[in-house]
């Protein structure tokens, strides 16, 4: 078994504390202390090269029958956030529930995934899902992608905040930091309507995380993304902001 997920398997998560895994792209796991596991934005294939000829640069940490999900997310329909090779057998498990915008609808359709195994997610509505409850938060990717959402995932007294695939808006960082989360998600890819380096780290700064992680880089050429530029970015401009660079396979118990 591959060793990021026997790590996820065995490790037991304290009362009042989240388990955070990054998988690189922009996938996020989480597991409670009540054993789930919620998986987010999960790019495990190589699909994109084969219908956009983006080729995948960094290695695959985890295969979809590896991992029992009890929920998976998409923040919206793009396939390097709803992967069309890696959806279906993700939510073979009977228990295994679908969560995601609207936008991915037509593709479960597609795919003929039950809509009893799904539920939608629209800005600012909040669905249960078993100990956790997760609101849509308002992201801007674009004009042909409306529907994108960013999360905001509490439990356990802690909130994990994905700012989604957005653009620099100071109307939404502002929106973000009153969430105060205990850790937050932003793209510093700087493509296709999302924020690059310099723009995700004064974006952090107006959010004021507790803790501020980078994603949504190196996994295709075309995406571009830096995570130096970004380290730069913090260190000299915002230095009382924390944040870090977390390696493809992390776990940090917040």
């Amino acid at each position: 078994m591959n060793s990021i997920a026997n790590r996820l398997i065995t490790l037991n998560v304290p009362q009042g504390s989240l388990a955070v895994c990054f998988i690189g792209q922009a996938g996020v796991i989480i597991k409670t202390p009540a054993g789930e596991l919620a998986g987010i934005d999960l790019y495990l294939s190589d699909c994109c090269n084969r219908f956009f000829g983006f080729k995948r640069l960094m290695p695959k940490l985890l295969s979809p029958d590896e991992l029992e999900f009890d929920f998976v997310i998409s923040t919206h329909a793009h396939y390097d956030h709803f992967d069309p090779d890696s959806i279906p057998p993700l939510l073979e498990p009977e228990k295994t529930r679908f969560i995601g915008a609207l936008d991915c609808k037509e593709e479960c359709e597609k795919l003929g995934i039950p809509e009893n195994k799904c539920i939608w997610l629209e800005k600012q509505r909040t669905v249960r899902a078993g100990s956790m409850h997760i609101t849509a938060t308002t992201c801007d990717h674009g004009p042909h992608t409306p529907h994108a959402v960013g999360l905001c995932i509490e439990c356990s007294g802690k909130r994990v905040v994905i700012a989604g695939d957005t653009c620099y808006r100071e109307e939404i960082a502002i929106e973000l930091g009153e969430l105060r989360a205990d850790i937050m998600f932003a793209p510093i890819n700087g493509m296709f309507g999302n924020l690059n380096e310099a723009q995700a780290a004064q974006f952090f700064s107006i959010a004021k995380p507790k803790l501020a992680v980078p994603c949504h880089y190196w996994n295709f050429a075309e995406h571009h993304g830096d995570p130096g530029i970004f380290k730069d970015e913090m260190t000299s401009k915002y230095p009382n902001q924390p944040f870090r660079l977390m390696a493809m396979g992390e776990i940090l118990i917040i």
